[in-house]
This record gives C-alpha cells, sequence and structure tokens, in this order.
C-alpha cells in the first residue's frame, strides 16, 4: 500500500516538473520554432516578475520555448528590481523590457514583434 502512495507521489511530482519546465522541452522536439540566432543575438530582453504570478510564469515557458535569452529579476526579492522597475512605469507584472519596447502582461505576439 506504502508502495501505491508513493508511485502517485512520484507522479505528481513528474507532472509538476514536466509542466514548469514544458518551454524548454518543447524547444528539444520542435527547434523550427525557435527565434533566428541573429534576432537572439541582438536581443535585449529583460523580465521584471514575480515566482508566485501565474502569467509570469507562462511568460519565462514562452521565452525559454522560442530560445530567447534573457534576465529575470524578481520585483518582490530585488529592492533594486522593484526600483527599475517602477521607473519604467510598472503597473503590473509581468513587465518585459524588449529593446526598449515596454510590454505589460503575457503578450506573446507584442514580444515577437519587438524582437524583429
Amino acid at each position: 500500500m506504502l508502495g501505491g502512495v508513493l508511485k502517485k507521489v512520484l507522479l505528481v511530482l513528474l507532472v509538476v516538473v514536466v509542466f514548469q519546465n514544458w518551454g524548454k522541452i518543447e524547444r528539444l522536439f520542435n527547434p523550427s520554432q525557435v527565434v533566428p540566432q541573429q534576432t537572439q543575438a541582438s536581443a535585449r530582453v529583460v523580465l521584471y516578475s514575480t515566482e508566485w504570478c501565474g502569467y509570469c510564469k507562462q511568460t519565462r515557458r514562452f521565452l525559454d520555448s522560442k530560445g530567447i535569452p534573457y534576465r529575470e529579476f524578481d520585483i518582490d526579492k530585488d529592492a533594486q528590481a522593484r526600483k527599475a522597475y517602477e521607473a519604467l512605469g510598472g503597473g503590473g507584472i509581468p513587465f518585459v523590457d524588449v529593446n526598449g519596447t515596454l510590454i505589460r502582461d503575457y503578450n506573446p505576439e507584442a514580444i515577437m514583434a519587438a524582437l524583429k
């Protein structure tokens, strides 16, 4: 009986890990969806987020799935990041700065447009 419970717990943990890393897994199996290397090299993407934000997680997964390099700052844990976020106008999370184009909320289309 204990073995059955352990198997269920391990299955749930596996599902959680796969869900959290879906963007990286998807990129392995579908490399054609990756942003061209030239765009990646010139892009400067900064993500202001929090650990608890669901849309922030979706934004991370999207950036990872497209192979877009980015720097992330947790505005709950980093006072300097919070100041930078507020200086840019803040107004909600996720907040993405793509080469100076400010994108509020989870918006993959706007991120891709700003990368071009």
